[in-house]
């Protein structure tokens, strides 16, 4: 894990932290080629480093853990795990590792990822 990334899950609660970490090894097992950049306390993976090849956010809060997804407005959501009102991106709210490991969550990763044209065999 980067060092910057450490640090961001280092100032966390320790279950929030874990969390987050594990967060950002499924992310990166899905997306292997991500390029990971850090702006504060937000840690986005996308095809290059700028806002147009963003693909996911990861942000650690104090109760959960924020998985944002670039165009999540346009992807089929049927276990309805998307939230927010953006006209274009969504997040969905992890409180606990049950959440991340969800079939639904993953159908609705590999589908963003489908959708930026960053699909992994």
């Amino acid at each position: 894990m980067r060092e910057d990334v450490a640090e961001i899950f280092a100032a966390r609660d320790p279950a929030i932290a874990a969390l987050g970490r594990s967060t950002y090894e499924r992310l990166l097992a899905l997306f292997p080629e991500a390029v990971v950049t850090v702006d504060g306390n937000d840690i986005g993976f996308g095809t290059d480093a700028g806002y147009r090849g963003l693909v996911f956010t990861l942000s650690p809060a104090k109760a959960h853990v924020t998985l944002g997804i670039a165009g999540g407005a346009s992807l089929p959501d049927p276990a309805g795990l998307l939230q927010g009102t953006g006209k274009v991106h969504r997040h969905v709210k992890l409180h606990a590792t049950a959440d991340l490991e969800r079939p639904e969550l993953t159908e609705l990763l590999r589908a963003a990822l489908a959708s930026k044209g960053a699909t992994r065999p």
